[in-house]
Order: C-alpha cells, then sequence, then structure tokens
C-alpha cells in the first residue's frame, strides 16, 4: 500500500493477542480459544502490520479442499477506514482459494460482505440467561472419553460442512470445559462442549438428534456453572432448537448473518441446535 503495511501469517502468540482484541470489541471470547482456535489451521491466522505493530487481523481457517471459514475481522480502531481491512481480507480469500467460505458477519455489515462476494442465508441467534441445573438429569448423558474420538468426529461430520478433527482434537479437552456426549445402546445421538468466556460459558457445538437429545445435554451442561450465565448460539435453520433455547427461557442478545460464497452447504441442518462458534463456523 506503499506506506509500510505488511500481510503476514501469525504465529501462535499474536493470536492470543487478537482474542484479547476481540474480548476488547465486547466479543466475550473463550478464554482458551487462542490455542483451540490455532489448531485448527496454525497457516489460518493472518495479521496487517505497520513497523512491525499488528493493526488489523482476520483468520481464514482452512478444513479441506472445498471449505474454509473466516472470522476474527479486526482493525484496530486509531486505523480504520485506511484500506488495511481489505488488503488483509484480499489476502484471506486468496489463501482459502476456490473453496465455498463462510463467515458470520454483523447484521449492519452484511451489505459489506455482499460487495466482496458473500451471499446471507440465514440467522444465527445468540441466546443467554443464568445456569441453573434440573434436579433430575438424562442417565444417557455421560463425559466424552479419549476413546469416543473417532465416534464424535464421525457424528460431527454431518453437521459441519467439512471434516475437522484437528480441531475437535483440541476443542474437546480444552482447559475449563466440559465436554457430554449422549449414548443409547451403544450409539451416540448427540454430543456438546462447554467453554468457559470472558463473561459465563458458551455451548458450543450442541449436535444432536432431536430436541429431546438436545435438552438433555443442555441441562447437564450445566453442572458446576450455577449461577453463571450460559450462551447458546442457534440457527434459525433449526426450529426445533429456536422453540428449545425460548423453552428454557433463554433470551435473545443479538444475532449474525451466515454467509457463505459459493451456496448453502449440505449438512445435517436437523441436529444443529448450537453453532460451534461464530468466528470458525
Amino acid at each position: 500500500m506503499g506506506d509500510g503495511y505488511k500481510i503476514e501469517i501469525m504465529s501462535a502468540a499474536d493470536v492470543q493477542t487478537v482474542i484479547d482484541w476481540a474480548g476488547r470489541e465486547g466479543w466475550n471470547a473463550g478464554i482458551h480459544d487462542a490455542s483451540t482456535f490455532y489448531a485448527a489451521d496454525p497457516n489460518g491466522f493472518f495479521k496487517g502490520t505497520l513497523g512491525g505493530e499488528i493493526v488489523a487481523t482476520g483468520s481464514a481457517v482452512v478444513y479441506d479442499d472445498s471449505f474454509a471459514f473466516c472470522g476474527l475481522y479486526i482493525v484496530a480502531p486509531e486505523h480504520r477506514g485506511k484500506g488495511y481491512g481489505l488488503e488483509l481480507t484480499k489476502a484471506r480469500l486468496e489463501y482459502c482459494g476456490d473453496r465455498n467460505v463462510g463467515i458470520d458477519g454483523v447484521l449492519a455489515n452484511v451489505p459489506i460482505y455482499e460487495r466482496i462476494g458473500y451471499v446471507p442465508y440465514y440467522e444465527n441467534s445468540r441466546y443467554g440467561r443464568e445456569a441453573h441445573v434440573p434436579s433430575a438429569l438424562n442417565a444417557a448423558v455421560r463425559p466424552i472419553l479419549a476413546s469416543d474420538f473417532g465416534a464424535i468426529c464421525a457424528y460431527d461430520r454431518p453437521c459441519f460442512p467439512a471434516p475437522r478433527d484437528a480441531f475437535l482434537k483440541a476443542w474437546l479437552i480444552q482447559p475449563d470445559a466440559l465436554a457430554l456426549c449422549y449414548e443409547e445402546d451403544g450409539v451416540i445421538k448427540g454430543y456438546a462442549v462447554r467453554r468457559k468466556c470472558r463473561v459465563g460459558h458458551k455451548v458450543g457445538p450442541l449436535f444432536a438428534d432431536n430436541a429431546d437429545v438436545a435438552a438433555a445435554l443442555f441441562d447437564a451442561l450445566q453442572q458446576g456453572v450455577e449461577g453463571d450465565q450460559i450462551i447458546l448460539d442457534v440457527p434459525e435453520t433449526n426450529k426445533d432448537a429456536m422453540r428449545l433455547a425460548e423453552a428454557k427461557g433463554m433470551t435473545k442478545l443479538f444475532a449474525t448473518a451466515r454467509m457463505y460464497q459459493k451456496g448453502l452447504p449440505d449438512i445435517a441442518y436437523d441436529k444443529v441446535f448450537g453453532v460451534s462458534t461464530f468466528e470458525l463456523g
């Protein structure tokens, strides 16, 4: 750009800086998001620098040859409106190549994203409430064990547009989290993860065969965090998920637009009761 602006791949330490920025922007990041996000694609985190100082950030996590997801797009307030973010986004999309690329975009910025090729398909709504555990929990819900990893990846695959074993390997065992599955007659019928955030705890993903399984997982995930805020990001593509959030007394906080560049992925939307993250899909 003629002023010394450079775009580079982030180090793991740089990603922690981005998570700190996200917290400053009010995004309520998970306290271990830097390491778990980085595990998904160590080459997928970009920084724009001036004189060695980071002024713009963004991720472009490539999952396989057909799908990628962009997020963590932040420009330092004092450097906004100078084109640094657009140049960074061009670099991210170049990295994604011919893949279908998704984002969760701020609703007010949808027209901006449309100008660079994204198309809105539906909204993801964030719901929250104070966590509390019912008097009785479903006995089919249990902790996910290391021996379950293959089964969890197999369950996850129809619910997400691409394989993501590297991400799940880190996500399921992150500190300050709880990963549960619903098993019946030896068959996994759903799983979910709760992670600690700057404020409260986020549930994601919450994937389940039906609303009853999802409810059982959601109830059990609140063990040990009663009184804190529990947060669930619900896709409007699953009406049962919307009804579940409302039945659990959750309040809608805001929404994002799920957008893609090459069409809506063919996944089991009826099993997606809570998306994994707004940053990685």
